[in-house]
C-alpha cells in the first residue's frame, strides 16, 4: 500500500516517542500519552512492551535514545508519484489549493489512463470557479454547522431558493456528480447557481416544509444476472430499504428528490423486466407513458 493509516500510525507514534527522548528522558507515562495521541487503543499493549524489552533498540532503560536527531519521515519516490497523480485530478481543487509539485518524478498515472465503464458524460465541472467556491463553503458549513442560502435551477428552468444546514456531501462515480444532503434536501451541486452563508436565524419550519419535495418509489426485483448487486450499486447514493420476499426476489423502496424524477424513471427502465414497479401509482403512469412514447417512435 502506498499510504496506510494503519501502518503509518505506528511509525509516526514511535517517531514522536524518539523526538521526545532526544530532548529529555521519557517515562512510561510519557510513552503512554504519546501512544494514546498518535496510535490505536491496542497499541498500548504492544509498543511499550517492545520498547522496554529493547527489541527495537530505540529507547534505553533510562528513557534516553541513542539517536541524536529528531526523526523525519520523508516521502518515498512511489508516494511522490502517487501524490502527483492525485494532483492531476481536477476534483483535488475542491478541497483546497493543493500543490504536489515534485519535479524529480513523473505522475504514477494520468486521468486518461483510467477508463470507467457505464459512466455518464455530463459530470460536474470541477474546474469552474463558482463551483469550487460553492463546494468549499458547503464543506465549511458541514464542519461548523451553520445555515447556508442555496439558489438552484430546477428541471423546469425556474430558480429555487433554500436555506438549510447541510449534513454531508456524497459523490456518485456513475454520474460523476456531487450531491448536497440536508434534511429534506438532495441537491446536485451542478445545479447550484449561488451559495452563501445565511446570517438570518435558521427557520426549522422550512426544513419540515422542504420534506414535501422528496418522493419514493417501490418495486419488486428479480435477482437475475446479479440484478440485486447492480441495483444496489446503481442507486448507492439514494436512501433505500431492501427486503427479501422470496427466492431471488426482493422488495426495494428508494427515496429521491422530486427534481430527480425523470432520472429515476430512466434508471429504473434500464433494468427492463427484472424490475416491476408497485408504487406509487403516479410513477407507474409515468412508466406507461414513457413506454408508449417509445413504442410510437418505433412505428
Amino acid at each position: 500500500m502506498i499510504f496506510s493509516e494503519i501502518y503509518g500510525a505506528y511509525y509516526n507514534t514511535v517517531a514522536a516517542i524518539i523526538s521526545e527522548a532526544v530532548s529529555h528522558p521519557v517515562s512510561n507515562e510519557d510513552i503512554r500519552k504519546i501512544i494514546e495521541k498518535h496510535a490505536f487503543g491496542e497499541s498500548i499493549l504492544t509498543i511499550p512492551e517492545a520498547i522496554n524489552a529493547e527489541r527495537w533498540q530505540l529507547i534505553k532503560p533510562d528513557g534516553t535514545t541513542p539517536i541524536e536527531g529528531k526523526p523525519t519521515l520523508p516521502l518515498s519516490t512511489l508516494q511522490k508519484r502517487w501524490l502527483k497523480a492525485v494532483a492531476c485530478d481536477p476534483r483535488i481543487k475542491l478541497f483546497g489549493d493543493v500543490n504536489f509539485d515534485f519535479p524529480d518524478v513523473e505522475p504514477l498515472f494520468l486521468p486518461e489512463d483510467i477508463i470507467v465503464f457505464d459512466k455518464y458524460s455530463d459530470g460536474d465541472n470541477y474546474e469552474d470557479g463558482e463551483y469550487i467556491s460553492n463546494f468549499r463553503l458547503i464543506t465549511d458549513a458541514i464542519k461548523n454547522r451553520y445555515p447556508i442560502k442555496v439558489i438552484t435551477i430546477n428541471r423546469k428552468g425556474k430558480s429555487v431558493c433554500s436555506v438549510l444546514i447541510p449534513d454531508y456531501l456524497e459523490y456518485s462515480e456513475k454520474d460523476d456528480k456531487f450531491r448536497l444532503i440536508a434534511p429534506g434536501h438532495i441537491i446536485n451541486l451542478g445545479r447550484i447557481v449561488k451559495c452563501k452563508k445565511s446570517n438570518k436565524p435558521f427557520d426549522i419550519g422550512r426544513v419540515r416544509q422542504s420534506r414535501k419535495k422528496t418522493a419514493s418509489v417501490s418495486f419488486e426485483l428479480s435477482d437475475e444476472r446479479n440484478a440485486l448487486e447492480r441495483v444496489l450499486l446503481h442507486f448507492a447514493h439514494f436512501e433505500k430499504s431492501v427486503e427479501r420476499i422470496g427466492e431471488d426476489r426482493y422488495f426495494v423502496t428508494i427515496k429521491y428528490d422530486n427534481d430527480d424524477e425523470t432520472e429515476m424513471l430512466i434508471r429504473i427502465l434500464s433494468f427492463g423486466p427484472m424490475i416491476k414497479v408497485t408504487a406509487p401509482g403516479c410513477f407507474i403512469d409515468l412508466i406507461k407513458q414513457r413506454l408508449l412514447a417509445q413504442k410510437s417512435c418505433g412505428q
